[in-house]
């Protein structure tokens, strides 16, 4: 096992290979496995990358984010411009609309609402808007609706793994609850392994995926 030291040394190596990330801005502290994220990023998408590239530290057993977004001058927009702007936004994404996602701003901070089909519609807002000047932060408090079944999400993964893979998904279980996809089982690589979660949000009414899958020999050998 890692210790801190060897840890904090690591989530700071990904956080200078990250391109999306300034070093300078991040601070890391470790303790017991937990990583703390210090520091005043200058805008949204660099907090959340910093985020992430501590996630992907092997080893990692949490995150704790302690950042302030601090804006460069140049990108201190008025929460009336930001609004505005989100709204184009929406306007001109595939697969959204202005009448399904409403826009709530205040002090730099996007507050998403509505409801929409498909989870791909409320990720690909949020991911744009994250990346938006002026922005601070967003909530996506946005509803994915219609219902989903264990049968229909299996069959899409099964589909999916045939595609890539030309494999049969039953090595893979499929629980649904409320929306909420849980896959276990046993893949050969991580390209199934991504194959079965993009199959999984691809099923209309899914807002949540929980990845129990394990990577080894899905296939006995006998």
């Amino acid at each position: 096992m890692k210790t801190d030291v060897e840890l904090k040394q690591q989530v700071e190596d990904e956080l200078a290979w990250d391109p999306a990330v300034n070093i300078a801005d991040i601070g890391v502290e470790v303790r017991d496995r937990v990583v703390t994220l210090s520091g005043h990023p200058v805008s949204y998408a660099e907090k959340l990358a910093a985020e992430k590239a501590a996630h992907r530290v092997a080893g990692v057993a949490a995150v704790v984010v302690e950042m302030g977004v601090r804006l460069l001058h140049t990108d201190v927009r008025s929460d009336e411009d930001i609004a505005s702007a989100v709204r184009s936004i929406i306007r001109w994404t595939v697969g959204l609309s202005e009448d399904s996602v409403k826009v709530q701003v205040e002090q730099g901070w996007v507050t998403l609402r509505g409801e929409v089909d498909w989870a791909y519609q409320s990720h690909i807002a949020t991911r744009t808007i994250s990346c938006m000047r002026g922005v601070k932060g967003v909530s996506n408090l946005i509803r994915i609706g219609g219902t989903v079944a264990a049968h229909d999400v299996g069959e899409q993964i099964g589909k999916a793994l045939q595609r890539h893979a030309e494999r049969e998904a039953k090595h893979i279980a499929v629980k649904v609850h409320e929306g909420t996809v849980t896959l276990t089982g046993t893949v050969d690589s991580m390209a199934e392994r991504s194959a079965a979660r993009g199959a999984a949000w691809s099923a209309p009414g899914v807002h949540a995926v929980i990845d129990n899958l394990t990577v080894g020999s899905a296939r006995s050998t006998g």
